[in-house]
């Protein structure tokens, strides 16, 4: 019998890349603030500063957002995860996802 890898869903793989992404953050001074099972993004021209519940991750809307985010920044900068819309479109976004 053949050993079989797992494929893992594209979507899981983003995930997990992100996760790994924000717990390298958290040895911030700023970071200290983020309640467990959250994470901090930076949205807009300003780069404001947002803590968001990690299940926003399932969400298909949140997840457009993080494909765009890693098109256009990449994951493995020093400014965080960012992503890039408008601040208000983002609160809409969220406000909607609670």
């Amino acid at each position: 019998m053949a050993l079989r890898k797992s494929i893992i869903h594209p979507q899981k793989a983003l995930i997990k890349k992100i996760l790994k992404r924000c717990s390298s953050l958290g040895k911030k001074q700023q970071d200290y603030d983020v309640p467990k099972g959250h994470f901090v993004v930076y949205v807009g021209e300003n780069r404001s500063r947002y803590i968001v519940p990690i299940s926003f991750l399932s969400h298909p809307e949140f997840q457009n957002l993080l494909h765009q985010a890693e098109e256009e920044f990449g994951f493995d900068h020093e400014m965080g995860l960012t992503i890039p819309c408008q601040e208000h479109v983002f609160e809409s976004l969220t406000s909607m996802l609670k």
